[in-house]
């Protein structure tokens, strides 16, 4: 905790150190030797914000095509040339931020990437609407400083439903929102991967874990009652997974920077890992300035 103390403070961000008994007089049914309150934190609704930026996109004069899956690109002297199951598109320059194909979408471009998307689940619970108000900010636990992740958390959402989540688990398809999605392409591809074989051994026992959790539900609410001792299984309802794209080098780490790979004509974003959404706008800008740098050359 006294490491997310010091980065608050070198980040500018305000702050409020928390003893147990100032935490529990802000949140009565949390459990904690201490806390950091960052008034600054907070929540938007990703989907409302997607649709104003295609609402943005489209009102400028962009296209937006659905239901069409890339299956071949093809960078040429003066053009990039983009190939669908039903159309072709040429372009003077590309700009790719394709997640969980990042590095295909690279490899397409004739180029070798030095590292390979792996999936990982993140699998949530809603609380019942009585527990609308068990709690009255983002509560986060601290974070294994070894692995990406935030841990199991409470999130007020936007409509005042409260969320828990997610753990992290490794998905056997690239698109694996659900348990029983398998690709054994994808399976295949992972599982001979030296980068993410060494991160599988390296995180053995964590990664059993999450798994055993994602299958037992009483193994799930422990990681949470850690902190929120009053919450029942009964009050962990079903609510939709995400996948997280995460980066793994070739040498077994997990990239956990912004990553970008570069052609004459086209900028590709190989990975943006979390908190990416909330760091939307600002990458965007960043994009920008590096596809500006391309127009100029």
């Amino acid at each position: 905790m006294l490491l997310l103390w010091e980065r608050t403070a070198a980040n500018g961000l305000q702050r409020e150190w928390l003893e147990a008994d100032a935490l529990r007089e802000r949140e009565p049914n949390i459990s904690g030797v201490a806390g950091i309150h960052v008034p600054s934190s907070g929540i938007v609704d990703y989907a409302q914000v997607t649709r104003a930026m295609a609402a943005d996109f489209q009102r400028l004069g962009g296209e937006i095509r659905y239901d069409a899956e890339v299956t071949g690109l093809e960078e040429r002297r003066q053009e990039v040339v983009v190939s669908t199951g039903k159309e072709t598109h040429t372009s003077r320059y590309l700009v790719s931020c394709s997640g969980l194909m990042a590095d295909k979408v690279i490899r397409m471009l004739g180029q070798k990437p030095d590292f390979t998307i792996c999936p990982f689940r993140g699998e949530y619970y809603q609380l019942p609407e009585q527990h609308n108000h068990i709690v009255n900010h983002l509560i986060y636990p601290i974070p294994d400083p070894a692995m990406p992740f935030l841990g199991v958390h409470l999130t007020r959402m936007i409509d005042g439903s409260v969320t828990v989540g997610p753990n992290a688990v490794l998905a056997l398809k690239r698109e694996g929102y659900r348990k029983r999605d398998v690709s054994l392409a994808d399976m295949g591809q992972m599982l001979t991967h030296p980068g993410i074989l060494k991160v599988l051994g390296k995180h053995f026992r964590p990664g059993l874990s999450e798994m055993k959790n994602s299958f037992y539900k009483r193994g799930y609410l422990g990681l949470v009652r850690k902190y929120c001792p009053s919450l029942t299984a009964d009050d962990l309802l079903p609510y939709p997974a995400g996948v997280r794209a995460q980066a793994v080098s070739k040498d077994g780490n997990l990239v956990d920077d912004f990553l970008f790979v570069n052609t004459r004509r086209t900028l590709n974003v190989g990975n943006a890992p979390s908190p990416a959404a909330t760091s939307a706008l600002p990458i965007g800008a960043h994009i920008v300035k590096q596809v500006a740098a391309l127009l100029i050359d």
